[in-house]
Protein backbone atom coordinates (compact mmCIF):
# COMPACT_ATOMS: atom_id res chain seq x y z
CA UNK A 1 0.00 0.00 0.00
CA UNK A 2 2.49 2.41 -1.19
CA UNK A 3 1.55 6.23 -0.54
CA UNK A 4 -1.19 5.13 2.53
CA UNK A 5 -1.11 5.37 6.24
CA UNK A 6 -2.61 3.46 9.30
CA UNK A 7 -5.78 5.47 10.62
CA UNK A 8 -6.18 4.77 14.14
CA UNK A 9 -9.49 6.31 15.13
CA UNK A 10 -9.05 7.76 18.67
CA UNK A 11 -12.75 9.60 19.62
CA UNK A 12 -15.91 9.49 19.53
CA UNK A 13 -16.92 5.95 19.74
CA UNK A 14 -19.60 5.32 22.07
CA UNK A 15 -21.82 2.70 19.99
CA UNK A 16 -21.32 -0.70 17.78
CA UNK A 17 -22.20 1.37 14.76
CA UNK A 18 -19.23 4.17 15.80
CA UNK A 19 -16.88 1.23 15.18
CA UNK A 20 -18.53 -0.11 12.08
CA UNK A 21 -18.23 3.05 10.51
CA UNK A 22 -14.88 4.31 11.33
CA UNK A 23 -13.86 0.69 10.09
CA UNK A 24 -15.80 1.10 6.45
CA UNK A 25 -13.93 4.31 6.37
CA UNK A 26 -10.70 2.68 6.47
CA UNK A 27 -9.66 3.00 10.24
CA UNK A 28 -7.26 -0.04 10.67
CA UNK A 29 -8.63 0.09 14.32
CA UNK A 30 -10.78 2.52 17.30
CA UNK A 31 -9.52 3.51 20.66
CA UNK A 32 -12.36 3.67 23.29
CA UNK A 33 -10.58 5.54 26.53
CA UNK A 34 -13.75 7.96 27.64
CA UNK A 35 -16.23 5.20 27.55
CA UNK A 36 -13.78 2.75 29.51
CA UNK A 37 -12.89 5.67 31.99
CA UNK A 38 -17.08 6.23 32.62
CA UNK A 39 -17.20 2.28 33.27
CA UNK A 40 -14.22 2.66 35.87
CA UNK A 41 -15.96 5.75 37.81
CA UNK A 42 -19.05 4.14 38.15
CA UNK A 43 -18.45 0.55 38.74
CA UNK A 44 -14.73 -0.69 38.66
CA UNK A 45 -13.46 -3.35 36.73
CA UNK A 46 -16.85 -4.08 36.83
CA UNK A 47 -18.15 -1.19 35.22
CA UNK A 48 -15.17 -1.40 32.76
CA UNK A 49 -16.36 -4.73 31.87
CA UNK A 50 -19.82 -4.31 31.47
CA UNK A 51 -19.47 -1.39 29.15
CA UNK A 52 -16.80 -3.48 26.66
CA UNK A 53 -19.34 -6.13 26.98
CA UNK A 54 -21.85 -3.26 25.38
CA UNK A 55 -19.88 -2.52 22.88
CA UNK A 56 -19.19 -5.74 21.56
CA UNK A 57 -23.02 -6.75 22.06
CA UNK A 58 -23.29 -3.62 19.79
CA UNK A 59 -20.90 -4.34 17.19
CA UNK A 60 -21.93 -8.04 16.65
CA UNK A 61 -25.52 -6.70 16.06
CA UNK A 62 -24.54 -3.89 13.38
CA UNK A 63 -22.39 -6.37 11.66
CA UNK A 64 -25.19 -8.98 11.92
CA UNK A 65 -27.46 -6.26 10.39
CA UNK A 66 -25.03 -5.70 7.69
CA UNK A 67 -24.49 -8.87 6.80
CA UNK A 68 -21.19 -9.15 7.79
CA UNK A 69 -19.83 -12.18 9.25
CA UNK A 70 -16.33 -11.08 10.58
CA UNK A 71 -14.31 -7.62 10.74
CA UNK A 72 -12.43 -8.40 7.92
CA UNK A 73 -15.78 -8.43 5.74
CA UNK A 74 -16.28 -4.76 7.00
CA UNK A 75 -15.98 -2.18 3.94
CA UNK A 76 -16.57 0.91 2.32
CA UNK A 77 -19.77 -0.41 0.78
CA UNK A 78 -21.71 0.48 4.15
CA UNK A 79 -21.01 3.80 4.01
CA UNK A 80 -23.69 5.84 2.16
CA UNK A 81 -22.07 9.73 1.66
CA UNK A 82 -25.05 12.48 1.89
CA UNK A 83 -24.65 14.34 -1.83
Amino acid sequence: MRGRIEVYLDGGIRRGTDVVKALALGAKAVLVGRPILWGLALGGAEGVRAVLDQLHAELDTAMALAGRANVKDIDASLVVRAV
